[in-house]
């Protein structure tokens, strides 16, 4: 599907080289970096491009459109949530999404492992705690300073699968390095207590996805780069 010019499955590429030399850059191996498309608002056929080359999951931001996508476009296709899960929806989500990337509350998190212990049986559910690296209020996620024990009273669901954090980062550059530098702090010391697991460092997004590798991020959620501009919302 053409969107300015370029088809979609083109700009996938350039972006999936752009993610390969920055971590050439950091001296990482690029397997170690997973291009999350952020497929929000874009149409079905613009997914359905992406799918034949090979790109099997996407991130969104709202339920509703989740799980439209996901009814329409079948089981060959995962879904990633990254986008504020509000308690009243986490049933429709539990049907849909194969990860959750912006766990940010206790209470989400007893919602779900009730859900899931519905839905799922033995099944455990990946998810990334939110982190407000920016410290802006309109952002969601826990604070840095309430990631240890947050994360240690996740131990009590046992539905759930912590993985590692999630970050939006501060629009100013010199910001966003700092808030980076932060979840990669967040996350050694999370390493150090438990002695293994959170591998997982969500953050970079097409603005920014480069200086977030550097810093170590197992995952950039690319959106605009790929799709172009969003789609306008109808109504």
């Amino acid at each position: 599907m053409i969107e300015g010019g370029v088809s979609v499955s083109t700009r996938y590429a350039a972006v999936s080289e752009s993610v390969a030399e920055a971590c050439q850059k950091a001296g990482r191996d690029p397997s170690s970096v997973r291009l999350l498309p952020v497929s929000k608002t874009h149409p079905e056929e613009m997914i359905e491009e992406l799918v034949a080359i090979g790109c099997t999951r996407f991130g969104e931001n709202r339920v509703q459109e989740m799980a439209v996508k996901a009814s329409r476009l079948g089981s060959g296709v995962s879904w990633t949530l990254i986008g504020h899960l509000q308690r009243n929806k986490a049933a429709l989500a539990c049907t849909v999404m194969s990860e959750l990337q912006s766990l940010d509350s206790l209470e989400l998190a007893r919602v779900l492992e009730h859900e899931l212990e519905a839905t799922r049986l033995d099944q455990r559910l990946p998810v990334l705690v939110e982190v407000n690296t920016s410290g802006e209020p309109t952002k969601n996620g826990i604070a840095p300073g309430e990631v240890m024990e947050f994360t240690r009273e996740l131990a009590a669901f046992g539905h759930l699968d912590p993985r590692g954090l999630m970050t939006v980062a501060d629009p100013d550059p010199v910001r966003a390095d700092a808030g980076f530098a932060m979840m990669a702090d967040l996350q050694r010391q999370l390493k150090d207590r438990d002695g293994q697991g959170w591998d997982e460092l969500s953050m970079g997004m097409s603005g920014d996805y480069r200086a977030a590798i550097a810093h170590g991020s197992t995952c950039v959620r690319i959106g605009t780069a790929i799709f172009s501009q969003r789609a306008p919302r109808s109504g």
